[in-house]
């Protein structure tokens, strides 16, 4: 019998572990409700998976953007893998957020990690991202399922729109 279906990570969610080759900058599609550990969902853009931030990720979330989950879209954060995260005695590593777009400055605040002790977390400015030109879009968009033909006219249409032609 193989077990190996059993040792993956839940895949309904991001976990720790998705995060070991280097952080990952997600897009807020919509703020649900979750199930009472973890009472939220962010459903994002770039993945089918949600992030389901802890509590202590979750009131600094609402220390730099508020309490209102709808406010959230469109909004981006950068989750990192922190390895020195505890639960309960054991240290099981977890997810951080190191930026977060829509804050003009660098938020420090001291949040609660265990009973009795408080550390300071510290997120930082994520630029917000030029736009996207429609027409560009929309090429790259075909571009994925055109042949090689098409594909390099796509490419010539893309450089002669960002030269403004």
């Amino acid at each position: 019998m193989d077990i190996s279906t059993s040792l993956a990570p839940r895949s309904d969610q991001i976990n720790a572990d998705d995060l070991v080759a280097g952080p990952m900058t997600v897009t807020i599609r919509k703020v649900v409700g979750g199930k009472a550990e973890q009472p939220f969902d962010f459903l994002l853009e770039e993945t089918d998976r949600a992030f389901r931030p802890a509590v202590t990720m979750r009131r600094l979330i609402a220390a730099a953007w508020g309490t209102d989950g709808d406010q959230y879209v469109g909004r981006r954060l950068t989750l990192y893998r922190d390895p020195t995260i505890r639960f309960g005695k054991d240290v099981v590593g977890g997810i951080r957020i190191s930026h977060m777009s829509h804050i003009d400055k660098r938020i420090e605040i001291k949040l609660q990690v265990t009973r009795g002790k408080r550390d300071t977390f510290a997120v930082d400015p994520l630029p917000t991202p030029a736009p996207v030109d429609p027409r560009i879009a929309a090429l790259k968009a075909e571009w994925a399922t055109a042949d090689a033909d098409r594909r390099k006219v796509i490419e010539d249409e893309v450089a002669t729109i960002k030269a403004g032609a």
